[in-house]
């Protein structure tokens, strides 16, 4: 099997809302629109954001979580802040290195906001000379 490519797609409660947290709240570069869809530039990932697909009894709430990473955890934090985005924690250490902060969007859906610093194993070669 060979993935050529793939995006995560999300089927929100309110699909105007959702869309404007992407869109406006987080600043989300438009990859493409379509009728009841649009999907967004995530890095090297995209984000779908659907208005169409969502069964009537779906259950709410998502059991995964978006992970961003960020040049700078603490510039993200501030410029959210200006577009009224609520942090839900501010950015910190993990025990494993990587500096985290935590947003949701109106759903709820967990998205982790993630700083990889300098000196953490994942920015170093470690195949050696």
């Amino acid at each position: 099997m060979e993935i050529l490519s793939s995006r995560v797609i999300l089927r929100p409660a309110d699909y105007e809302r959702t869309l404007a947290f992407y869109r406006d709240g987080l600043g989300l570069a438009i990859a493409r629109e379509y009728p009841g869809g649009t999907v967004f530039f995530a890095g090297q990932s995209l984000v779908e954001v659907a208005g169409h697909g969502r069964a009537e009894d779906a259950p709410g709430g998502f059991s995964g979580a978006l992970w961003l990473q960020v040049r700078d955890c603490g510039d993200t934090a501030a410029e959210l802040a200006l577009r009224g985005i609520e942090i839900e924690r501010a950015p910190r250490q993990e025990p494993w290195g990587l500096i985290e902060m935590w947003v949701r969007d109106p759903d709820g859906v967990p998205l982790i906001f993630v700083e990889i610093p300098a000196n953490h194993p994942i920015r170093r070669d470690i195949r050696g000379d």
